[in-house]
């Protein structure tokens, strides 16, 4: 017997394998034009997440295309709730060119991380949910401080694990900067998917076991093993082993 958990991936940023990782995933996050994609892009993936019964959710960002948007910045609070409007609207407004709306939003990169500890950020996001689509489900990390401004808010949430990234004690993601921020081996990556599911843990860099909520599970199509863990966790979540 399977698990009944949402699998989703970054898809719309430029990478070449969105075609294969696509038909192993539940729910894709499709980039707004502000670390990555265009509408062009916006569109094809859409398309592509339609072909395969995939949840379409907008993945908004700092405007840093050059680096990504993994830089973090500092813009006032309505700024970042304009900003966060724009790109969900946009691609609201495509999805419904194709007869569809989306069903989420999940912050990318560094808004996503600075969101998840700082509440000023959190409100401000949640405020653009709310004056774009309240309906929308918002995606972000487990134990995070924009999982629990949302839900002060009457924002539906999911709480978000990483099969492919370590955790640090505090529960944040290892950042990238460091060597053992990413999990390149298979075995290492299903069992850790496996614990999350199974006991609501994960085990920490430094060995420490700390809750998580696996809502939703994130791979990163941009990883170098990313169509191969697609297709693992796939069979993970299907057949329950």
């Amino acid at each position: 017997m399977g698990f009944s958990v949402d699998l989703n991936c970054d898809m719309g940023e430029g990478m070449l394998n969105d075609a294969l990782i696509m038909p192993y995933i539940s729910s894709a996050n499709i980039a707004c034009g502000y670390h990555a994609g265009d509408e062009i892009i916006m569109q094809r993936t859409i398309e592509l997440a339609l072909q395969y019964n995939v949840a379409i959710g907008a993945h908004p960002s700092f405007p840093d295309k050059e680096n990504f948007g993994r830089t973090s910045m500092n813009f006032p609070a309505d700024e970042i709730t304009g900003m966060v409007k724009q790109q969900v609207e946009l691609l609201a407004n495509i999805a419904a060119k194709n007869n569809c709306s989306l069903q989420h939003v999940k912050p990318h990169g560094a808004l996503y991380n600075m969101a998840s500890k700082d509440e000023t950020l959190a409100v401000a996001i949640c405020k653009a949910i709310i004056e774009t689509d309240r309906s929308l489900v918002i995606y972000a990390q487990s134990g995070g401080k924009l999982i629990a401004v949302a839900e002060s808010m009457d924002i539906k949430t999911c709480s978000e694990v990483f099969a492919d990234r370590t955790y640090r004690a505090d529960g944040s993601l290892t950042p990238r900067t460091a060597a053992n921020a990413l999990l390149q081996d298979e075995h290492t990556v299903k069992a850790q998917v496996l614990q999350m599911i199974t006991q609501q843990t994960v085990t920490t860099t430094d060995g420490k076991i700390i809750p998580v909520k696996a809502g939703t599970i994130c791979i990163h199509g941009d990883g170098e093993h990313a169509v191969k863990f697609a297709n693992i966790i796939h069979e993970l979540l299907r057949s329950g082993r």
